[in-house]
């Protein structure tokens, strides 16, 4: 698969070398420019490239959008229609300003994302998990040590094709429901809010964040 990832920051860097390792294209991208990446491409070896946003939008047959969420009016919306994106965006009101709308828990973030990117299919995963445990803490299928990662999403297909990500690099997947009420399971303040957890226990947790 081709992986685009819009900013390449602690998530976003490690995911692109965790997909690289299970064997897919990844073209990395930031705020600042290309030629800022250039090392990190370099080290990620012959399947990395570095590319602008609009570029990496465009490469992708998925989208990994890991910006701040204040700025999450800057991803390029067109070139992202029919594509699965993952959302891994956490709001964090003295980071990224206030979002009425989302102080008054009238939606997430993520359906926020959605309604900017229209055309895309968008999915929740990746923010509740602490970035050195994606570098260090994959496991085989099977070994009961796995942890597991929190998804969320209003299509089925889309869920199933980042699950699989999510599986191949070493994590469990666990449905946490649509984007409006997996993602307040799993957002900041909740008990699946963690540095990472393993599957059963984050399974606890999502059903008690459901309470």
């Amino acid at each position: 698969m081709r992986i685009g990832i819009i900013g390449s920051g602690h998530i976003g860097g490690t995911l692109a070398r965790c997909f690289v390792d299970a064997g897919h294209e990844v073209a990395v991208s930031n705020s600042r420019g290309p030629e800022t990446l250039a090392d990190l491409a370099t080290e990620l070896g012959a399947r990395a490239q570095a590319m602008t946003a609009a570029e990496a939008a465009r490469f992708g047959d998925l989208v990994v959008v890991s910006v701040p969420f204040g700025r999450y009016r800057e991803v390029p919306n067109e070139a992202v229609a029919g594509k699965v994106v993952i959302d891994t965006n956490n709001y964090y009101p003295r980071r990224d300003g206030h979002f009425e709308e989302l102080d008054s828990d009238r939606t997430t973030s993520s359906e926020l994302l959605q309604a900017h990117l229209s055309g895309a299919r968008v999915v929740k995963a990746f923010n509740a998990i602490l970035w050195s445990r994606l570098r260090d803490d994959g496991r085989p299928a099977g070994d009961g040590d796995r942890l597991g990662i929190p998804i969320s999403g209003d299509e089925e297909p889309a869920k199933q094709a980042v699950a699989e990500l999510i599986d191949e690099i070493g994590f469990d997947p666990v449905d946490a429901g649509t984007l409006a009420q997996g993602g307040r399971k799993h957002q900041p303040g909740t008990p699946a809010y963690t540095d990472g957890l393993p599957t059963s226990e984050l399974r606890a947790s999502l059903a008690a964040g459901a309470d």
